[in-house]
Formats: C-alpha cells, structure tokens, sequence
C-alpha cells in the first residue's frame, strides 16, 4: 500500500509540473520577458530619436557655416573700392591684405581667401592670416576647380542650397542668405586630407545686378577647416559631446559617424561624435528594481503552487486508482476520431468534415427539397497581424474569429476551419437570399469590430463569397468553387464585404486570366505599354512645376485600355513589380531631359510591402543617374490603413533618400490625422470626385476648404485633381491649393508630345 501511494505521489508530482508549474512558470517568464523586451525596445526608440536629432542638429549647423561662409565673402566681392583695386596695372596689395585678407581671417576665421584673375591665374593668397606667394594656392587648387566651374557658369550641376548662380534658378529649398546680385559658389571639400567649406564668389561692383553667364572676371575663393573651431563650436553650443572632423571613419566604441557629404557627391569626410543616450540610461537605472520585482514574482508563484498542490493530491490519489488503461484507450480512440474530422486549432469542423456535410445537406435538399447557401470566408489584413505579432498573436486571432462566426448562426449550421486564415460555412433552411445576405452581412460586421490579441487591439476584416443552392446548381465543389470567385470579386472591389455569385463572375474570371496573360506577354516584349504624362500646374494654371506619370495599355484587341482595367491584376499575379519598374525607368528618361520639373509615379500598396522595394527604388533612380529629390511618389490611403509596419519602413527609406510622399485620392477613404502624423507623407491630393461637384454640391466646396485648411495646418502641400472648367480653377486657387492638375490644362500625353506642350505652357 505505501509503495503504490508513493508511486502515485511520483505520477502525480509529475503531471503537476507538466500541467500546472511548467505553464504557469512559462507564462509568468514569457511575460517577464516581454516587458524586459518593451522596455528594451523603448530605450532603443528614445536612444535613436536622441541620436537623429542630435544628427539635425549637426546637419543645421554645418548648413549653417556654408551659408555664413558665403555671407562674410559678399561683403568685400561686392564692393567698388576692391573692383576698382583689381583693375589697376598693379594693385595696392597692401591695402587688399588690411581690407580682405587680414579683415576676414580675423572677423569670420577664414583659413585662407585667394584672389583670381580673369585669366584664372592666383594674384594674391592669404593663409592663416598672412600673406603667402600666389604659388601656394596650387595646395587649394584641385579643390576650388569644380566651384570655379559653378560660379563662372560653365558646369551643368543645379544649384546646391547654399549657392546663388547666374542664369540658374534658386534651389526649392534655398537657405543662402547672400544678396541677390552676388554669384557664389559654396559646397563641401576635401585639401589635404582635412574636410574644410569652402566658397568661390565673383568680384563685382556694388551697383551691379545678378551678372549673367560670365566665364571671366575676378574670383574670391574663401576656405574654413571644419577641423578647428566648428567641431569645438558643436561641442559648446550645439551639446554635441565629443565631437571631432575626421578624414577616415575610425570611431571608438559608442561614438555616432555622419560622412560628409558635398552636394556634388564627393565625400569631404567624417564627424564623429559620442552621442546622448538616454534610453541606455534608464535602462541600466531600472535593472535592479526589475531583477527584484521578478525574484517577488517567482517566490509569489512558488507559495501559490504548493498551496495548489496540497489541495489537489488527495483528488489525484483517488483517480489514480480509476482503470486508466481502459479510459486511455477510449480517450485515445475518441480524440484520434476528433482529430481527424476537426481543427485543432479551433476545434471547427475541418475541410474533410465540412465536405461530408455539405454533400449530405445538399442530397437531402435534392431529396426533400429546401434551400441550401455555401459561404467561403477569407480574413482581410491578417497577414500583417500575423507578422507583427507572431505566429501565437496569429492562433489566436484565429480562435476568437472561430468564435465570433459560430455566433452569427444557427445550430442547424455547419462553421468549418479550411485552413489558414479561410473559413467555410454551411447554411441550412435559409428561406431566400435576402436571409443568407443578413447572415453575411452580420459576419462582416463581426469582423470590423477590434480584436484583443496579446493585449493588443488589432483590426481585421473578412471577404466572403456566398454561392446560394439551388440557384446555384451543381454539387458541392461546384458551389465551392462559385462562392469562391465570389469571394475574390469581394476583395477586388474593396475588401471587408460580401457578395453573391453570379454569371457574369464566371465570365470575369475568365476575361481576368485571359488580361494576366496579354499583360505579362507586352511586360516582356514591351511594345505595347507607354507612358503618357499630364502636366502638374502651379495654383494660377500659368506654369507647369511637375508631370505625373501615368501607364497605357495599347491592347490588339481591346483598344487602349487605362490603369484601371489591368493594375490589379497585375497586383493579384505578381506582375506589378516588374509593370512598376519598366514605369520608374520611362519617368528617369524624362526626368534627365526635364530637370527643372518634378516627377510623379504611382506605387501600388502590393509593390509597398514587396521586401527590399525602397532600396530597389533608390538604387535604380540612381542608376539612372537622376536626383531621387526630382521624384514625388503617389501613394493610396489604403497603406495607411492598414498601418503595415513594412509599409512605414519603406515610406521612411524613401523620404529618407530624397522622395516625396504624396497621398493620393485623399478623402476617399479612412485616412485620419493619426495616420498622416505617422507616415508623414508632404502631399495630400484632393481626389477628382470632390473637383467635379464643385457648383453642383455646397458640400464639395466645404470639404475642399476643409483638406487645405488641414493640409496647410500639417504643414503639407495641397493638390487638386480633375479641374476641367476655369471655375473650377479660379475656386481651387483661391482656396489655397497648391498644384492644380486636369484635362483644363493637358490631358496625359506621350513624352514625345512634352516638348510642345511644355514651351507653349511657358
């Protein structure tokens, strides 16, 4: 007797901490570790947003001293008395030593100015305050050439923000602070190994205008090391700790680099500084008072399961005496019976179980008549709940939407799991459709309701097909697999809805399949797709600032078809990545021939979430050899639902590279200002809907007014689409948008149509 109690004991100890202590202590680590793990990221996040504002910071300073270094140049370059100096046989070299060179080292700490004839030649030098030999400018030389170039108007480069040039338009951006008759010439440089700003203006008189494109005359070329006072100047004033100029990328451990970086491309070198890290800091604050509060949590939960253990033993000594063999083989046959037929998951009926169903309701209805109704079910954005929480945050969404759905019928109906994120339901005695309708309808709106998943609320939706019998004859996979397009005709037009079979779905498959094919044969002959382009006006109408790039389908049978008729299967099939590139290569051929103008593409929501599309994007613009700032991508209010953090990555990959973000179609959707905040897109573009109803509907004004008041507000540009009358345009300019774009102005046209199109415009 002792001995078979003290093995009952052993069994029972054992089955305790496989069903009580192992979870328990599992599920109490596995929260410990989540919370260490969000504090964790926490850090992380308050660390790097400290790092990139220190990195503006550093960026808005040397900004800054190019600007500065320009300024403190205009005030001797432009001016009679050194004009007239220069002019004469043999210049007062003295006089020029007292009221340039000696006055900008010692007032501004320039390194060293130089004065250049109008043949290029050096004619006066000044280094660290002294005067050296004109020959000792060959150390500056190599540096100073593509910014002799610049300023004498004989380079093609655009203007950087710091630079004014003749006969150039100003940078969009511009921060020079110079008058606007002085012609300079400032970047980044490299001499000697050491990074340094450097300046080259044009000496002219006061009274002159902006002098046009000039290849002689005299130059001041002005230079600063950054290695000096700049880097001791972040350190006292801008709080950067530590910070020093570089030639070579060598940092100790903890230290921040920024290359440095000239607007021309030539890497001038490197700032290297230890940055501010507060988020390390709490961090290693709260370790201790963690460690304790998990060593309290661990004892609490010791005490709790020997208490719980004591309570239970007797209960298990005296079911342990039970026939356990005799139940273990009925339990096993039972659970090997339930396995086969149901989801483990949910514990829904499986796909085996559900066709077994279906074909019995479906020959009873053959037999006794009645009304049968098949529904297929497919969750909308679980994917990105999936991949944000985990495959146990994706289990158990599963589950509570297992649930939610059995609520939504009967018990004479049939919920089945089929797999994945896809559900079946089987309908019985539904008098018509209308009540098979109301039960869908109840399901979508189930669906739309927040889900709590790990603690966290997470959104999802469903698209369900329904093919209802016997409108809809045949047997059971025939109804399956008409619900099934009816189904994906739920998600083609939108998503989160459900629709009935019909026909003309049968037909539209087939026409889909027979457009996928044509579209992936003129994908890779290329012969029958083009790009056409529509201007992008300025608020007047008078100017055209931009194009947006928009994709034709030149079909032998079906004539010229537009994005609407193939874009999404294009998404459906895989085939909008390489539609999506062949688009962005056609827009960088225009973009070289039309620098001035920017250009606009439209991305898909598939081609966002595709892996590596920013850095493909990037890496082809600028293969391209075209300026990524050049470019505003149009994208649909559709991303920021869905609130992919995929999505996000990109987006900021992008804005980081140089792209504009503009939001298009806005208002159409469920775009909100938390969205807007946190995708921070530049443009927002009023869809042609609103355009249209202008003087037909007070609403449309209003809601017009309202987007540019809170475009404006967010600091975003405002565009209008669809302008055909000039009424129209007279209201949008005066409403305050921006841009202004319509078939008032062009419609879209093939880029050898630009040219024309372009100079009358101007």
């Amino acid at each position: 007797m002792l001995s078979r109690d003290f093995s009952t004991d052993r069994r029972f100890g054992a089955r305790f901490i496989a069903a009580v202590v192992a979870p328990v202590l599992l599920l109490a680590l596995g929260l410990t570790g989540f919370a260490v793990s969000a504090l964790r990221t926490a850090a992380h996040q308050a660390d790097r947003v400290s790092t990139e504002r220190q990195a503006r910071e550093v960026r808005l300073a040397l900004d800054a001293a190019l600007d500065e270094l320009a300024l403190s140049q205009a005030g001797v370059a432009i001016w009679n008395l050194l004009d007239r100096q220069l002019r004469q046989p043999a210049p007062d070299w003295t006089w020029v030593d007292d009221n340039v060179g000696t006055w900008l080292n010692a007032t501004f700490a320039h390194d060293m100015d130089a004065i250049l004839g109008t043949d290029g030649a050096p004619r006066y030098v000044m280094r660290d305050g002294v005067r050296a030999a004109p020959a000792r400018y060959a150390d500056y030389a190599a540096a100073a050439r593509p910014l002799i170039l610049a300023a004498r108007g004989l380079a093609a480069d655009l203007p950087n923000p710091h630079e004014r040039l003749a006969g150039r338009r100003a940078h969009p951006h511009a921060t020079a602070r110079t008058s606007p008759r002085a012609v300079h010439a400032t970047d980044l440089v490299t001499v000697g190994a050491r990074p340094a700003i450097m300046s080259v203006m044009r000496i002219i008189p006061e009274g002159s205008a902006m002098p046009a494109r000039q290849t002689r005359g005299p130059l001041l070329v002005s230079l600063r090391y950054l290695d000096g006072d700049f880097a001791r100047r972040l350190a006292r004033v801008q709080l950067v700790a530590d910070a020093r100029i570089a030639a070579r990328a060598e940092a100790r451990p903890g230290e921040q680099v920024m290359p440095l970086v000239s607007s021309r491309g030539t890497r001038a070198g490197y700032l290297i500084w230890r940055p501010d890290l507060p988020g390390r800091s709490v961090w290693h604050m709260m370790l201790p008072s963690a460690a304790a509060a998990l060593a309290a949590l661990l004892a609490a939960l010791a005490a709790l399961i020997a208490s719980v253990a004591k309570l239970v033993r007797s209960d298990a000594r005296s079911l342990a005496r039970l026939n356990a063999a005799h139940l273990a083989l009925q339990a096993k046959e039972a659970q090997a019976h339930h396995l086969a037929y149901h989801d483990t998951l949910t514990a829904l009926p499986n796909r085996a179980l559900f066709n077994s169903l279906a074909d019995q309701a479906l020959a009873a209805a053959a037999d006794r008549g009645g009304a049968r109704a098949v529904l297929l079910i497919d969750l909308d954005r679980f994917k990105q709940v999936n991949d944000t929480l985990g495959h146990l945050g994706g289990d158990q969404l599963i589950q509570l939407v297992a649930a939610r759905l059995q609520s939504c019928v009967e018990s004479g109906d049939v919920v089945a799991r089929l797999g994945g994120d896809e559900f079946a339901v089987l309908l019985a005695d539904r008098v018509d459709e209308r009540a098979v309708g109301a039960v869908a309808g109840a399901m979508v709106a189930a669906m739309r309701e927040p889900f709590s998943v790990l603690g966290t609320q997470v959104f999802v939706g469903a698209s369900i097909g329904i093919a209802p019998h016997p409108r809809c004859s045949g047997d059971r996979a025939e109804l399956m697999r008409m619900a099934d397009i009816a189904m994906y005709r739920a998600k083609a037009e939108g998503r989160d809805a459900y629709r009935f079979f019909t026909a003309d779905m049968d037909e539209s498959v087939k026409t889909r399949r027979a457009i996928e094919r044509d579209l992936r044969a003129a994908i890779a002959a290329r012969r029958e797709l083009t790009v056409h382009y529509q201007p992008r006006m300025d608020a007047a109408g008078a100017r055209v600032i931009g194009l947006e790039a928009l994709v034709r389908w030149h079909h032998p049978t079906r004539g010229l078809l537009a994005p609407d008729a193939f874009i999404a299967v294009a998404e459906e099939t895989g085939l909008i990545g390489a539609l999506g590139s062949w688009v962005v290569r056609d827009a960088c051929a225009v973009a070289r021939a039309w620098p001035a103008l920017s250009i606009a593409v439209n991305l898909s929501p598939v081609q966002f979430r595709a892996r590596g599309m920013a850095a493909e994007l990037i890496a082809l613009v600028r293969q391209a050899g075209v300026s990524p700032q050049q470019f505003e991508l149009e994208v649909t209010e559709s991303i920021l639902l869905d609130d992919d953090v995929a999505v996000r990555g990109a987006l900021a990959e992008l804005r980081g590279a140089g792209f504009r973000i503009a939001l298009d179609d806005f208002g159409t959707g469920y775009s909100s200002l938390g969205y807007l905040s946190k995708f921070e897109v530049d443009k927002i573009k009023i869809d042609q809907s609103f355009t249209r109803r202008l003087g037909e509907s007070d609403d449309a004004a209003a809601i017009i007014q309202a987007v540019v008041r809170l475009g404006h507000a967010m600091g975003l540009s405002v565009s209008a689409e669809g302008v055909e009358t000039r009424e129209q345009r007279a209201f949008l300019e005066h409403a305050g948008c921006n841009e202004l774009q319509g078939f008032l102005f062009s419609a879209a046209v093939p880029a050898a149509s630009l040219p024309p199109l372009l100079h009358r415009a101007a």
